[in-house]
């Protein structure tokens, strides 16, 4: 018989580790400040296994039935788990199953919405080739069946148009994404309402603010100056009602913390174990799985609200007070950690190895460094100097690449430095650049992006036809031949 699996599991919201973990913010020169450990593990614990949610009419015999009996499930047993692989399996479940858990609701109207085909084929909303609808689940509680929505797999799972699904890959960069009408779900707008649910935020409940305060609530950066997302103050019920916060065709989905201005795509998960930071403008640091547990504890429930001396929300403004259990997380980054690739279609051919040598030639190993394609350093943002007091923990190149610079200096997010991306599955990530402005290969190294009159195939602020795509410059001068060699081998990787 095999000896049982005893992982040492890390504490999530450990002070000592929180101490040093976030980056300092530009403008600020501190980092985001944490909530306490004791406050974190005072927040209820949630352990409910969902259920998918299908298109009316598309649902196995008998499935609604047994929603309604199946009573609260667990969503991971740890008692009952005697081997690694076990671990990872249930960290499958907690990214395939684990929802919002602020936006859980038991509402009758919501339900019956969800049940309704003609209010969803109204909203233009298509189900997957397994019937099953995207981001929505099921959630039997003690109290009755309730409806939410999917955490981890909503953003980071990508439904390929054949039915295949990628976990870890970001969402629908390959498919239509939904009409604003239905960016997420039509509800969840309503239930953020009723609840005051602060907009784009999983762990807060809000007081009886307008909408538009709401908004600055979320996304402002007062220390910036001249912050562009004032404007959102003045956002009423009504043109939120038709607002498209949520920046199309770019990969990329709003939430707190974040800008609807200068957006952050979402970030393939698949290889994130040999990364050194998290997020595109780094974060936070990634010193091993510990790490990657707490990002997932601070972004499901316990976001940062205090930016130096600035307090982003009222003193009305409560946590929800949900958070799921350390094994969960563990187990979760767990099964991120062993996420792999799909099988890559494009051959390793004569054209591939001739783009391997220009790919040499050009010098794009220096920081595209070769087995993992990234040498993990972080890169400057347009107009700053690396500062003398930065963090021992930061690689930083004295070098700017040119890209645009709004998320690193002018969000939450803002720290001065971009990270280097690593190349590996280019081919099948489907936006690029750290806003997704770019929506293909091609268009990266198409000089044409450069030029003012550009339609870019990914992002543009709202109420732009035309702009340039700014930055990384290298291998533009190619000829078309040598282009499309390099390209050949990128798409290899």
């Amino acid at each position: 018989m095999s000896r049982r699996w005893e992982p040492d599991i890390p504490k999530v919201w450990d002070e000592d580790a929180l101490r040093d973990w976030a980056t300092p913010l530009a403008g600020l020169n501190v980092p985001p400040t944490h909530l306490s450990a004791k406050e974190y593990y005072s927040f209820k614990i949630e352990n409910l296994r969902t259920y998918p949610v299908y298109f009316p009419g598309r649902e196995p015999e008998g499935y609604r039935e047994m929603l309604e009996r199946v009573g609260p499930q667990p969503l991971i047993e740890p008692d009952k788990l005697q081997t690694e692989d076990d671990w990872v399996n249930a960290g499958k479940l907690v990214f395939e199953q684990a929802d919002f858990l602020h936006l859980r609701s038991r509402d009758p109207k919501f339900i019956e919405e969800a049940r309704s085909r003609e209010q969803l084929q109204r909203a233009g909303v298509r189900p997957l080739p397994d019937g099953t609808l995207v981001g929505l689940r099921w959630v039997p509680t003690r109290e009755g069946l309730a409806i939410s929505s999917a955490n981890c797999s909503f953003c980071h799972t990508q439904n390929l148009p054949d039915g295949r699904r990628i976990p870890g890959a970001p969402f629908r960069t390959t498919a239509p994404r939904p009409p604003a009408t239905f960016r997420v779900w039509p509800m969840i707008s309503r239930v953020q309402a009723e609840k005051h649910v602060l907009v784009g935020s999983p762990p807060f409940y809000m007081g009886p603010e307008p909408i538009g305060i709401w908004l600055y609530r979320a996304y402002g950066v007062p220390w910036t100056g001249n912050d562009i997302l004032e404007q959102l103050k003045s956002v009423t019920q009504e043109e939120y009602e038709t607002l498209d916060l949520a920046p199309r065709t770019s990969g990329a989905l709003l939430r707190w913390n974040g800008s609807p201005f200068f957006p952050a795509k979402i970030p393939d998960l698949i290889g994130i174990k040999d990364r050194k930071y998290i997020d595109h403008t780094a974060t936070h640091l990634h010193r091993g799985i510990g790490d990657l547990m707490r990002y997932a504890a601070l972004v499901t429930s316990a976001e940062s609200t205090q930016f130096g001396s600035y307090r982003v929300v009222s003193s009305e403004t409560k946590r929800t007070g949900l958070r799921l259990p350390d094994e969960a997380l563990f187990s979760l980054a767990l099964y991120i950690y062993s996420l792999q690739p799909p099988a890559n279609p494009n051959p390793f051919n004569e054209k591939a190895c001739a783009g391997q040598a220009i790919f040499r030639r050009e010098g794009c190993p220096s920081c595209h460094t070769p087995p993992l394609y990234t040498n993990n350093k972080l890169t400057l943002a347009s107009g700053f100097q690396v500062p003398k007091d930065k963090p021992v923990s930061l690689d930083v190149l004295d070098i700017r690449v040119g890209t645009d610079p709004g998320l690193a200096t002018k969000t939450r997010k803002g720290t001065k430095y971009y990270k280097i991306p690593s190349l590996k599955g280019l081919w099948y990530r489907g936006h690029y650049l750290h806003d997704g402005s770019a929506a293909s290969p091609d268009e990266m190294f198409d000089p044409d992006r450069l030029n003012d009159d550009h339609v870019p195939g990914g992002w543009m602020p709202s109420g732009t036809k035309t702009r340039a795509i700014s930055g990384h410059p290298f291998a533009l001068r190619l000829r078309d031949e040598e282009r499309e060699q390099l390209l050949a081998f990128l798409r290899t990787l």
